[in-house]
C-alpha cells in the first residue's frame, strides 16, 4: 500500500502540526529500559546493538511499507474543531483511546465471520495498528486488549519516546487460545518529552469487595511546559449482556480510587481541581447505569465525544461495528471522560460512515480492530 506507507513515513520523519513533540527519536530514548528480552517481535525488533530494540524509524517504515503494500487505504477521518469560547489552544494534549483487539481473541475466540483470516493475521494487524497510532501521534495513548505489549508495543513505542505501564488481566481469555502470546490487558503510554511521571498504579477492579477479572492503569503525570498535574486512567470493563450490574460495580470502584487519588493530591484543599482523563472500553451503552455513574460523578466528568453531536449531549451512534456468528453488533461502548472544569476539548476525530466501514464491518483489511480509535485534543483551562 504505497499511499499508506507514505503517510506512515511522513508521520515518523516530520513534526506533527499542532504537536509539541517532534517525531524524530531523541538519542536519550534509545537506551535499554529493561533486562534483555528474547521474545521480541523479530520483524520490528532486530536485536542488533541493543538488548531491547535497536529500532531505526527508517527500517520500521520500510517494513511497514512492505507489509501494507497490498492493502486498501486506512479509514479516512477528519478532526472536528470545537469552539468553546475560551481561546485557541497553543499546545494541545492529544489523547487516543483504543481497544486494539487482542490477537488471540481475534483469531481464536471472537468469531468474526465476515473477516478473512488473512486480514486477522498478526503480520498485517500490527502494521495497521502502528500506522493508526503514528498517524495521530498522541501524547497519551490508552489501549485495551493488548497481548503483544512486551514483544511489540513497549519496545517499539519506547524507542519513539513513550514511557508506559501495562496491567494484564488476572484470568485473561487469551490464555485459553492455543498458541497465545500471553494475557491481554490495559496499557497506558505517554510522551516523555511532554510529561514527567509522578506515579502509576495497576488496579484490579472489585465488585462488592470481591476482586474481578477487569483492571485499570492509573498514572499521574506533570506537564513539563505548564507544571500542571494530569491523572489518566485506562480501563476495560466486563463484556457481554447480562453483566450490567458488574460493570456498574467496577465503574464505581474505579471512581472511588480516582476520588481518593484526587483527595491525596489536593491535600484537603477543596479549591484545587485535578485534571482527570478516564479512557476505556466500558462495554456499556450510554443508557447503562455505569455510564450514568460517570456522568453524575462528584469528579465533574463529561464525555468528550458528545462534542461531535449537534446539541453536545449525545454520544456517537457507534464506536464498534462487527459481525460475529451471533449476529451484527453496532454500539457505542468506548469513551474518553474528562473533568470539564479543568480541561477543554479542542478537537475530536470524527467517525467513519457506514460506506467507509464497508458491508463486512470491522475488523477488515482496512482496519485492524472491531473498535474504532477515539482521538481528542485537550488543553488545560485557565483559572477564572
Amino acid at each position: 500500500m504505497g499511499v499508506g506507507a507514505t503517510r506512515l513515513y511522513s508521520t515518523l520523519t516530520q513534526t506533527f502540526s499542532g504537536s509539541s513533540s517532534p517525531l524524530s527519536i531523541p538519542p536519550s530514548y534509545l537506551s535499554p529500559r529493561q533486562p534483555t528480552l528474547t521474545n521480541l517481535d523479530s520483524d520490528f525488533c532486530l536485536q542488533k546493538d541493543s538488548p531491547i530494540c535497536p529500532l531505526d524509524p527508517v527500517e520500521l517504515l520500510q517494513q511497514c511499507e512492505e507489509a501494507l503494500r497490498d492493502q486498501p487505504p486506512r479509514l479516512h477521518r477528519n478532526f472536528v474543531y470545537i469552539n468553546d469560547g475560551d481561546g485557541v489552544a497553543s499546545s494541545p494534549i492529544r489523547v487516543m483511546q483504543w481497544n486494539i483487539l487482542a490477537q488471540a481473541l481475534g483469531v481464536g475466540a471472537d468469531n468474526f465471520v465476515r473477516c478473512p483470516l488473512e486480514a486477522l493475521s498478526w503480520s498485517r494487524r500490527r502494521n495497521l495498528i502502528l500506522e493508526e497510532i503514528l498517524a495521530y501521534r498522541p501524547h497519551i495513548l490508552c489501549l485495551q486488549e493488548v497481548d503483544h505489549y512486551h514483544d511489540t508495543f513497549q519496545p517499539v513505542l519506547a524507542n519513539l519516546g513513550y514511557s508506559s505501564h501495562f496491567c494484564p488481566k488476572p484470568w485473561s481469555p487469551c490464555l485459553d487460545v492455543e498458541g497465545n502470546n500471553g494475557p491481554d490487558g490495559c496499557a497506558l503510554f505517554f510522551d516523555e518529552s511532554r510529561f514527567e511521571l509522578l506515579d502509576s498504579a495497576n488496579i484490579r477492579l472489585s465488585a462488592m469487595m470481591i476482586p474481578t477479572n477487569q483492571v485499570a492503569v492509573v498514572t499521574t503525570l506533570r506537564c513539563r511546559s505548564t507544571g500542571k498535574y494530569l491523572c489518566i486512567a485506562a480501563t476495560h470493563l466486563k463484556a457481554r449482556s447480562g453483566w450490567e450490574w458488574l460493570r456498574s460495580a467496577q465503574g464505581s470502584d474505579l471512581l472511588r480510587h480516582l476520588q481518593n487519588l484526587v483527595q491525596e493530591l489536593v491535600g484537603g484543599n477543596s479549591n484545587v481541581q485535578v485534571p482527570l482523563l478516564i479512557c476505556g472500553d466500558f462495554n456499556a451503552v450510554p443508557s447503562e447505569e455505569v455510564y450514568r455513574r460517570f456522568a453524575t460523578s462528584p469528579l465533574g466528568l463529561d464525555s468528550a465525544y458528545k462534542k461531535l453531536s449537534q446539541d453536545g449531549a449525545s454520544e456517537p451512534e457507534y464506536t464498534t461495528w462487527k459481525i460475529r456468528g451471533t449476529g451484527e453488533c453496532c454500539s457505542t461502548l468506548d469513551y474518553i471522560w474528562y473533568t470539564k472544569g479543568t480541561l477543554r476539548v479542542d478537537a475530536v476525530l470524527d467517525m467513519p460512515d457506514e460506506e467507509q466501514i464497508g458491508p463486512n464491518r470491522l475488523p477488515s483489511y482496512s482496519y485492524p480492530s472491531d473498535h474504532l480509535s477515539l482521538v481528542c485534543d485537550f488543553s488545560f483551562r485557565e483559572k477564572e
